[in-house]
């Protein structure tokens, strides 16, 4: 069943109208009465729509009625957004009054103030109007306030497994019983956290670890619990008293009675307790647990095993790292499969189906209950045509029951938080086995309005990373590669499975054998080389949010032209266009019109040598991506560009135009890359008040950075990578500047054969901030400043490739905070620091983590 996300859309859309500004609300003059009823009549909506999700699955005109009012307050949320375009056209105006603006000039709006005022009040009346036809059929659904208790169910396992029906777990049993075996270290039992994405058979392992005929020996008491959603104490309590003893009876308990009764239980006992299906993450309620076992006498011999599907959880329970169960081979989920599907033996008589079942199979990448799920599909089933659709047809199609792979992995969606839920959706516009980059995906959840409002000290970008942290720690995604400053993941077939599920109406992939596209859909994915015309499925869409062209349209160029018209033709409400790599030599002039767009990257787009004139008229761009663009210089008008706070640029220009006061205010990240012929960075940059990653990449001419750039009090991230005449010295940096307080955490330098000294200005002015300091491929640079010992904060110190640096600043082991410290290929440092015969290894022996080769 596709997901309405509702009460996400209604929680953002309340937030919005908490939030307008003051200039957006002088706008609104004459419809703050038609606002606040809207506002009035989306709260009172909201307050019973956990009571709706629920019922929506059991009442179809329920679920039909909300389909509607997700139309609605996405409507309410363009209309919104309308008061802040106007808002930045009218500010544009006032701080750009040229002599195309004359008429802007005189009557200080973009458009008259009145006529604006009349056509938001008409669109505001309009979806009141569709709120109230509503209202009768919504009240008699009788639906009632409730808590967002909506994650809490019940799953019952229990401690007895047939060994003869696990395939493929050995190896793994045995890693938990030597952990199991080993003696306690301290006071503090040993808890073994097993983690891994649902059916992948977690439970299943610990089971087979509990009827181990030597952990029966080794423990005399066991108590297996399934904890499931509810951490309540007292509830556990019960079950373990329980456990022990199977007739006590105490229900009618007091907690005190039951903690009581528990040490007497348990005293002198030496246990095994298996904490099954864990998902609370709140600290506090397992220590009050963990610290009525510790008041046990024999706790110190007893060990605990927990399997979750939260690293989270994982953390909070146990110092130790915890037991990441990977997927089963190919063999043996082969075998698995062959178990669930034929009777024994029988499947000797079907080569045919097996051969067919190998590829089944292959779509479970490795995960033991959708083996068994699809192989139970098949059972007593021989007609190959049976095999054929199940081989055809995505997971999330089929029919399947409540112990089956996708109920089993939706428990891990059902408990996400819902603005988690939204974007964990999002992820569906992607094709399985994509590697996801992480900004990529933090900028299309901010175009499309999905984070939560900031808190204070914090920008929309915290907030991405604390929601893909969110889904890394629930194993729903899984993290591939950290890259510099960034990092990529990938996300299994299954889960992509679940997302495609929960985002039938909200996301779609569209190729050249896409019939027809619900009108509800927002998020469009066009991928396909086979397109030989614009697809006609676009052309009668009108609520398109994202249109993302990947490997699609390759040969024609009129085509993409085509499909670009129709987007700006079409779909007026667009927050995001990715254009990556496609062959066009111009954006249309009327790409203007839309004037929410938020983010649209043209990264590789390498014939595009100018923007159009109307590209300053995207007022509500956060992002743009120029990368691999043949542009010969930016125009001015980009600077007008106030809400932009991402830009990715490559020109062909020696300087770029200066950066006036008051443009670019916004901006938290500027990456110059592949601007081969530029010579310096463009003056004005002390403008970027917000600037916080400065990035420049194979800028082979840039010989120095400007002095301006110490005004840059936010910068958090300098990273310079194959700028081989950079060296570092910043204009004026003479200049003595002992009071400059500045904010850099990361500082990497790679690839500068000009490099003989770090910029002391910069580093220094950071030394209660600087935490990573690295440099690389440095030929030039032959000895490290001994002002580096004033870096106090620095924890991480890595050396690549420097092979004239010759040593360390004398008393390095000052810096009581560096936890990590690489040399690599760096001969005569490797050979001073190593460990075993180096004569200054005794200077870096206290550093937590160290790395030394060659």
């Amino acid at each position: 069943m596709a997901e309405t996300f509702l009460f996400n859309i209604a929680e953002r859309v309340l937030e919005k109208l908490v939030h307008l500004s003051v200039q957006e609300i002088r706008l609104a003059f004459n419809v703050k009465t038609d606002l606040k009823k809207l506002e009035d009549t989306m709260i009172s909506i909201k307050a019973v729509l956990l009571d709706a999700e629920r019922q929506q699955h059991q009442n179809e005109k329920l679920r039909l009625c909300m389909w509607k009012l997700r139309g609605i307050f996405y409507d309410a949320e363009d209309v919104i957004d309308d008061f802040k375009c106007e808002a930045l056209c009218k500010q544009d105006a006032t701080n750009h009054p040229d002599i195309n603006n004359l008429k802007v000039r005189v009557l200080g709006s973009c458009c008259l103030p009145l006529s604006f005022s009349l056509k938001m009040s008409h669109k505001i009346k309009d979806i009141n109007g569709r709120l109230g036809k509503l209202s009768t059929e919504w009240k008699s659904f009788e639906l009632r306030q409730c808590s967002d208790n909506r994650h809490v169910f019940r799953r019952e396992t229990i401690s007895f497994v047939d060994s003869s029906d696990v395939i493929g777990r050995d190896k793994d049993k045995e890693n938990i019983i030597s952990m199991l075996m080993k003696p306690s270290e301290d006071r503090n039992v040993p808890v073994i956290p097993i983690v891994g994405i649902g059916g992948l058979g977690k439970t299943t392992l610990a089971q087979l670890v509990y009827n181990d005929d030597r952990i029966t020996s080794l423990f005399p008491l066991k108590i297996w619990i399934c904890v499931s959603e509810e951490f309540d104490l007292s509830r556990l309590l019960k079950l373990i008293i329980q456990s022990v003893n199977k007739e006590e009876r105490c229900d009618d308990s007091t907690l005190d009675g039951l903690q009581a009764r528990l040490r007497s239980l348990l005293n002198d006992k030496k246990f095994l307790l298996v904490l099954d299906d864990v998902w609370n993450e709140n600290q506090a309620k397992w220590v009050e647990l963990r610290n009525l076992l510790r008041s046990t006498d024999g706790f110190s011999l007893s060990k605990i095993i927990v399997t979750t599907r939260s690293l989270d959880v994982a953390s909070i329970m146990s110092p130790n790292r915890p037991y990441i169960l990977k997927g089963l081979p190919l063999e043996d989920c082969l075998t698995l499969f062959t178990k669930w599907a034929f009777n024994d033996g029988a499947e000797k008589h079907y080569p045919n189906l097996i051969r067919i079942g190998e590829e089944i199979v292959k779509k479970c990448k490795g995960v033991p209950l959708a083996v068994r799920t699809l192989g139970s599909l098949l059972f007593q089933k021989t007609d190959e045509s049976d095999w054929i659709y199940i081989r055809d047809s995505e997971i999330w199609r089929l029919e399947q029951h409540e112990n089956d792979i996708l109920p089993v992995l939706k428990l891990s969606y059902n408990h996400l938080p819902s603005h988690l839920q939204r974007c964990f959706a999002f992820l569906s516009l992607y094709k399985k086995d994509k590697v996801y980059l992480s900004d990529d995906v933090i900028r299309l959840w901010m175009a499309n309005g999905l984070l939560e409002h900031p808190k204070q000290n914090q920008e929309w970008e915290d907030v991405g990373k604390r929601y893909l942290n969110d889904l890394l720690s629930r194993c729903l995604i899984q993290k591939e590669n950290k890259f510099r400053l960034k990092f990529t993941f990938k996300m299994h077939d299954l889960v992509h499975d679940l997302a495609l599920d929960v985002s039938q109406k909200e996301c779609k992939i569209v190729n050249s054998e896409t019939k027809t596209v619900d009108e509800n859909v927002r998020h469009l994915l066009l991928c396909d080389e086979k397109f030989v015309e614009v697809p006609h499925v676009l052309e009668e869409m009108k609520n398109v949010r994202t249109i993302i062209i990947q490997d699609a349209l390759v040969e024609s160029k009129a085509i993409h032209e085509s499909v670009i018209n129709l987007c700006v033709s079409n779909f007026k409400y667009l927050r995001a266009l990715e254009l990556r790599g496609l062959p066009l030599t111009a954006l249309p002039n009327s790409i203007g019109t839309l004037k929410h767009l938020r983010d649209l990257d043209l990264d590789g787009c390498s014939r595009i040598r100018e923007l159009p004139r109307s590209f300053n008229k995207l007022r509500s761009l956060q992002s743009l991506n120029l990368r691999d663009t043949d542009l010969k210089q930016l125009p001015d008008s980009l600077q007008r560009l106030i809400e932009l706070r991402h830009l990715v640029i490559t020109i062909k220009a020696t300087h770029l135009k200066e950066i006036q006061a008051g443009c670019w205010t916004s901006l938290q990240y500027l990456k110059l890359v592949r601007c081969i012929n530029l010579e310096c960075l463009p003056e004005g940059m002390q403008y970027l008040k917000s600037l916080r990653t400065l990035a420049l990449r194979y800028c082979i001419r840039l010989v120095s950075l400007p002095w301006s750039l110490k005004f840059l009090k936010k910068l958090e991230h300098l990273v310079i990578v194959d700028c081989a005449q950079i060296n570092l010295k910043m204009e004026a940096e003479e200049e003595e500047d002992n009071d400059l307080q500045l904010s850099l955490k990361t500082f990497l330098m790679d690839g500068s054969d000009a490099l003989t000294d770090l910029p002391r200005l910069l580093l220094q002015g950071s030394s209660s901030t600087l935490q990573q300091l690295q440099i690389s491929w440095c030929p030039n640079l032959f000895v490290l400043p001994s002002w580096l010992l004033n870096l106090t904060s620095l924890q991480k110190l890595e050396i690549k490739d420097c092979g004239n640096l010759s040593a360390l600043p004398e008393g390095i082991d000052r810096l009581t905070n560096l936890r990590e410290l690489t040399i690599d290929r760096c001969p005569e440092l490797s050979k001073r620091y190593r460990e075993n015969g180096g004569e200054d290894w005794h200077k870096i022996a206290h550093i937590q983590k160290v790395a030394i080769n060659g």
